[in-house]
C-alpha cells in the first residue's frame, strides 16, 4: 500500500509511484470519486474554452487570409 500524509491544511502530496502511473504533472488536476464505499483518483482531462471552436472554419480551408480579409472588407 502507498500512503501519503495530510498536512493541518488538509492537503497531501502525490507519491511519485502514484503520479507516474496516473500521468500527473505539476499543475494538471485530478478528480475524486466515490464508488461503493472506496475513493477513486484519477487524472482529469480539462477543456480549454477554445475547444467549442475548433472545426468551425473547417469550409474555409486552403483559403488565404489576406483573401478573406479583403472579400469582408468588401475590396
Amino acid at each position: 500500500m502507498i500512503i501519503a500524509k495530510v498536512t493541518s491544511k488538509g492537503q497531501i502530496t502525490l507519491p511519485r509511484k502514484v503520479r507516474d502511473k496516473l500521468g500527473v504533472n505539476p499543475g494538471e488536476v485530478v478528480g475524486f470519486e466515490e464508488r461503493n464505499g472506496l475513493i477513486y483518483i484519477q487524472k482529469t482531462i480539462q477543456k480549454s474554452p477554445f475547444d467549442k471552436w475548433v472545426g468551425r472554419l473547417k469550409h474555409l480551408e486552403g483559403e488565404k487570409s489576406d483573401d478573406l480579409v479583403k472579400e469582408l472588407r468588401g475590396y
